[in-house]
């Protein structure tokens, strides 16, 4: 009889550990204590809950590194990567979902299958024997992460993350807004006005930092040292690095079109973009905030087009917790000290939905093949998973270990290239163009092994 492996955690990593390990004969049972344990973030028990974005960001296989990590995980038959196609949003070049049919689609599809079990145990402890990922997550509860700790002789690692909030469409004034992806990218007219935009003036712009900077903020005391990823970054905390920060980030007006004024430019633009199939819910994107509910509300409707906004979600802030991996685990993810127990998701210091399943993915495909009897070497660094795992595992100095999102920078360079002037374009092209090449080699000859 084939043993068992036992996940904890049922996110995005967790889930797509269950099926790629069910996918290769192993039975899995997910531990996942929501909606038992409740947490600040998510509001179901659904497996695969997205709680900070609906975004998975770019999917340009060809050209940016995120997604070429989603063609990696369509070629390896990812269920993460197929409930979001399933319930795409319109979103320019961006692969959007939409959040609660997709969550639902991933726990029907992992609650029937016939060697997948969903427990609501909390799991307080590190296991002593059988195979387990610990797929936790941001979130993860006091007591395991106590023992966590305990086990690898770490301090804590953590910094905090942000949530933007949902805005009823029907609540925004259309006669300010407009709909329009940032240089109408897309390839038909639904995804070239996928965004909806309101503009500022350079006194309303101003205004509206000066409301940012002054508002009540929430501020956590436990851990007040830890920082912020910059992928994540609350507005308020960018204001404060500069009054122009936001106007050359999220709020930069470049490559939109104001059609009720075509010609007046904007000073700056804040974007929304579709949460759901309905196109009732809009969040706000890249306005993650630790501002408190009332000050929300009334610098947010500062924003022309949101003056009588309704707010389906508000936005918050929790602390994200994660392992210093590059000490701690093996090129197989698992923890040095006790090899019985893989790691995978945001706990090992990747950020991102995406990256989380893909570790999730490799997690899972691994812990199956130990278990079979079987070894799944990690993919070679030049792919976009294997450069993440790569990183996770000892690329990355341990001593400046900080959350990361999928990049180029963590690729080999690619022959001919290094030091050349060939363009951007041309580089990260090369660089898709070999992942894709050694994604397929490795993939064909990982299944061959597990035959």
């Amino acid at each position: 009889m084939t043993d068992t492996l036992h996940i904890v955690g049922g996110g995005m990593a967790g889930s797509e550990a269950a099926w790629q390990a069910a996918s290769m004969g192993v039975p899995v049972v997910i531990h996942e204590m929501r909606p038992k344990v409740e947490t600040f973030a998510h509001r179901t028990g659904n497996l695969a809950e997205m709680v900070c974005s609906n975004s998975f960001r770019s999917d340009d296989s060809e050209q940016n590194a995120v997604g070429l990590l989603h063609w990696e995980m369509r070629q390896a038959e990812g269920l993460i990567m197929r409930a979001a196609d399933q319930h795409r949003l319109p979103a320019g070049g961006a692969l959007a979902v939409d959040r609660d049919p997709f969550s639902e689609t991933v726990t029907q599809i992992l609650r029937s299958h016939p060697l997948i079990t969903v427990s609501e145990q909390e799991i307080t402890s590190l296991p002593d024997s059988g195979q387990w990922i610990i797929a936790t997550g941001p979130l993860t509860s006091t007591a395991l992460g106590q023992a966590i700790q305990a086990e690898t002789g770490a301090e804590a690692l953590a910094f905090f993350d942000a949530i933007a909030p949902i805005v009823y469409f029907d609540s925004i004034d259309m006669s300010k807004a407009w709909m329009q992806s940032r240089y109408d990218k897309g390839e038909t007219e639904e995804e070239r006005t996928a965004y909806l935009n309101c503009p500022m003036d350079k006194v309303q712009y101003e205004a509206f930092i000066d409301a940012l900077l002054a508002a009540d903020k929430t501020e956590f005391h436990e851990g007040e040292t830890a920082g912020y990823f910059d992928g994540c970054l609350p507005i308020e905390v960018m204001a404060e690095r500069g009054r122009e920060t936001l106007r050359h980030g999220p709020m930069k007006p470049v490559g939109l079109t104001n059609t009720h004024q075509p010609d007046i430019k904007a000073h700056a633009v804040v974007q929304l973009r579709r949460d759901n199939a309905l196109g009732t819910l809009y969040n706000i994107v890249g306005f993650q905030t630790k501002m408190k509910y009332g000050a929300q509300t009334d610098v947010f409707k500062m924003i022309p087009g949101l003056e009588n906004a309704s707010f389906a979600r508000l936005g918050g802030i929790h602390r994200n917790t994660f392992i210093n991996s590059p000490t701690l685990l093996d090129g197989q993810m698992r923890l040095k000290s006790r090899p019985n127990i893989r790691f995978a998701g945001q706990i090992t210091g990747v950020e991102g939905y995406v990256e989380s399943a893909a570790m999730g993915l490799l997690a899972g495909r691994m812990a199956a093949a130990g278990i079979l009897g079987r070894e799944v070497v990690s993919p070679p660094p030049t792919t976009a998973m294997g450069a993440l795992v790569t990183h996770i595992t000892g690329g990355a100095d341990a001593k400046t270990f900080q959350p990361m999102n999928v990049n180029f920078g963590l690729f080999p360079p690619v022959d001919g290239l290094r030091g050349g002037r060939r363009g951007r374009k041309d580089r990260y092209k090369a660089y898709t163009d070999r992942a894709k090449e050694d994604w397929k080699a490795w993939l064909d000859q990982s299944v061959l092994d597990a035959a």
